[in-house]
């Protein structure tokens, strides 16, 4: 075994790495950037080392500064973790040539899979089903329009290097498929530095299940068993369980058995998932699955593997890169139980799962037999550089209902204020009707999109808390004084004040009335509600409405307040009257920034008429492109960017004018 291993990650994998080293007696070194001086991967590592600047070609993705740090530490193996250059063959070469170990795959079978198209071609030799579709070196666009063609549509543009759903559109219509090829290549050339692309047929009714494989220098190879993926927003994975949901032993062997012979086409070393596409139209069956490509590297959604397993795959990773033999046979492996994982991310499910930024004022996950994966702090930002996963929660139970129930349980009692994130999204997903049923599929979730991801207004319970809250009412609650009410002193008679509430688009014109030391009436669209406030502590309230009590958190902040009430999260916000995001949300005159990135593209000039829904500006936030449109018909009066300019949230991008304006 190791004594001394250097991370070359952040965030939540890196402090997933940093707990099984540590456990193992293994020191660890960190590496950060200039955006990670306090990140929490840094603090929980024995030594780490700065590598350069927040950017990450300059830090996470620079191989010479990683392998020179290394060095420096005396550290006798790389980790790569998963992302950045975990599937860099290069990099691991570089690794060895440092004299170092990198704790993974040989470059050799690295790049046998790195290339999609060249990957699949291996497969079919090997025996192993792939997708119908085009993966040959021709790239001019009107020859691969003929393929998509030829393979019929909806196709799948896919990048034929990485992953994680960059370089990916689905496309329907041949009249779509030029500007879907043209933002695939860009997208991929971004991340991966390859523009190249393949063409595969899109199942319209298809699983993502893939399968986790493991082999070791001695030549063995073994599965553990399989994954369902399904539940996937822009390609990337949401929830993920296992084991899947209907599969029977006859598939379980035949997929298991197909993904061992492709890791052993590649004499496959380390931590690897054989991810499949299964056609359910049938339902699931051994005939109608098909390979899609192998990540040569841990995967996110690992834990619920280890937690049916009851392994450790970072463990086993230390161990086989060490030269150990697999700590367990294939007849050794069995399945206990049921897992999910739910990722948290730092983004907007209303506004397209826009990635979201900003300060975790308040952060508090589930207690109990939920395993939190969690590269951030209460205090710590999301920012634009990388990636905004703030945590994974993941659940094991004996059978599938009870480890959802206790699934839905843990994300209603996870707390984040400070940002906008996916929690009620999840929330709802995991309760969604088709999935409690097990019945996941990867369109599930754009059918479902209006009732999973609209914004709900706030129920009555809270908008009258949220009321008294910004009447003052709370600090009357806490006050000796009898005579202090709603923030001021009354010597006789009712005080009350009239409160204006906005959140997520909407409003509520309230009227807060005190009717005693912790009676309130909140008076709001012809009806009213009485609240009595029970004092609690540490942040925490106990509410009576209608003769009903319950717990709140309330957390409030210069720009508004974020209640958690009954496994639900509400944000109130406070109105900026410089803020342009309600002119742009109403079709006004200037075009505004939904996030923080990098302007890529900008398709007008002043003085070009546009209508309504024409792409103006191509953003690019955390690698994944954002294309937006002309809220109305008009003419570009200004621009107020230009391609390469970096921009914040809710700058002015351009102004327009009616086109009959003087």
């Amino acid at each position: 075994m190791f004594s001394k291993i250097l991370i070359a990650n952040r965030g939540e994998i890196a402090c997933r790495i940093i707990r099984t080293a540590r456990r193992l007696g293994v020191r660890t070194v960190a590496v950060y950037s200039d955006a990670d001086i306090d990140a929490m991967h840094v603090a929980l590592a024995d030594e780490a080392i700065h590598i350069g600047a927040a950017a990450a070609s300059e830090s996470y993705l620079s191989k010479d500064k990683i392998i020179a740090a290394a060095q420096r530490a005396g550290a006798q193996a790389i980790h790569p973790g998963y992302g950045f250059l975990s599937e860099n063959a290069g990099f691991a070469e570089a690794v060895e040539k440092a004299g170092l170990v990198f704790i993974g795959p040989s470059p050799a079978s690295i790049r046998a899979m790195g290339l999609k198209d060249a990957a699949k071609a291996l497969m079919e030799r090997a025996g192993v089903p792939v997708v119908p579709g085009y993966h040959g070196e021709g790239q001019e666009p009107g020859f691969l329009a003929e393929q998509a063609d030829g393979i019929g549509f909806p196709v799948l543009i896919k990048a034929r290097a990485g992953g994680g759903g960059k370089g990916m559109r689905r496309v329907d219509r041949p009249g779509d498929f030029p500007a879907a090829l043209e933002a695939a290549q860009r997208e991929a050339k971004s991340a991966f530095g390859d523009e190249t692309v393949l063409i595969e047929k899109y199942l319209v009714q298809p699983r993502h299940i893939e399968i986790q494989v493991f082999g070791d220098s001695q030549g063995n190879v073994v599965h553990l068993f399989e994954r369902d993926c399904s539940l996937q927003r822009r390609h990337q994975k949401v929830i993920e369980e296992a084991p899947a949901p209907g599969m029977t032993q006859e598939m379980r062997s035949a997929m298991g058995e197909a993904a061992v012979r492709a890791a052993r086409a590649i004499d496959y070393c380390g931590a690897g998932t054989v991810e499949f596409i299964a056609d359910v139209s049938g339902g699931l069956s051994p005939d109608r699955f098909f390979f899609m490509e192998m990540n040569t590297r841990l995967q996110v959604e690992h834990p619920v593997t280890e937690a049916i397993a009851g392994v450790d795959l970072v463990e086993w990773q230390l161990r086989v890169a060490s030269g150990e033999p697999l700590p367990k046979t294939q007849h050794e492996l069995t399945i206990n139980g049921w897992a999910f994982e739910a990722r948290i991310y730092a983004e907007d499910p209303s506004r397209g799962f826009l990635p979201a930024t900003g300060t975790l004022s308040h952060l508090r996950f589930p207690e109990g037999d939920v395993r939190v994966d969690a590269g951030v702090r209460e205090g710590d930002s999301i920012t634009p550089h990388y990636d905004p996963l703030i945590a994974k929660l993941t659940v094991h139970a004996a059978d599938r209902p009870a480890a959802l129930a206790r699934l839905t349980q843990a994300l209603q009692q996870t707390q984040v204020a400070g940002t906008t994130t996916n929690l009620d999204f999840l929330t709802r997903l995991s309760q969604q009707p088709d999935f409690v049923a097990g019945r996941p599929d990867t369109g599930l979730l754009d059918r479902e999109a209006e009732a999973l991801t609209s914004v709900q207004p706030p129920d009555d319970a809270a908008l009258a808390i949220a009321a008294i809250v910004e009447a003052g009412g709370f600090a009357r609650s806490n006050s000796a004084d009898p005579g202090f009410a709603l923030g001021a002193w009354q010597i006789w008679g009712e005080m009350s004040r009239p409160v204006t509430l906005h959140f997520g688009g909407g409003q509520a014109n309230c009227r807060v009335t005190a009717k005693g030391r912790e009676l309130f009436s909140v008076a709001f669209e012809g009806r009213t509600i009485p609240v009595r406030l029970l004092m609690q502590g540490d942040g925490t309230h106990r509410v009576e409405i209608d003769g009903r009590q319950s717990s709140v958190d309330i957390f409030e902040a210069s720009h508004g307040m974020t209640l958690f009430l009954d496994g639900r999260t509400h944000h109130f916000h406070r109105l900026d009257p410089l803020d342009g995001g309600e002119e742009a949300a109403a079709g006004g005159d200037r075009l505004i920034a939904p996030m923080p990135g990098l302007v890529k593209i900008v398709r007008v000039r002043a003085g070009d008429t546009v209508a309504k829904g024409q792409a103006l500006i191509v953003m690019e936030a955390m690698k994944m492109e954002l294309t937006l449109t002309a809220m109305r018909d008009g003419i570009v009066e200004s621009l107020h960017v230009g391609e390469g300019d970096q921009t914040s949230e809710s700058a002015v991008l351009l102004s327009l004018r009616p086109e009959d304006a003087a």
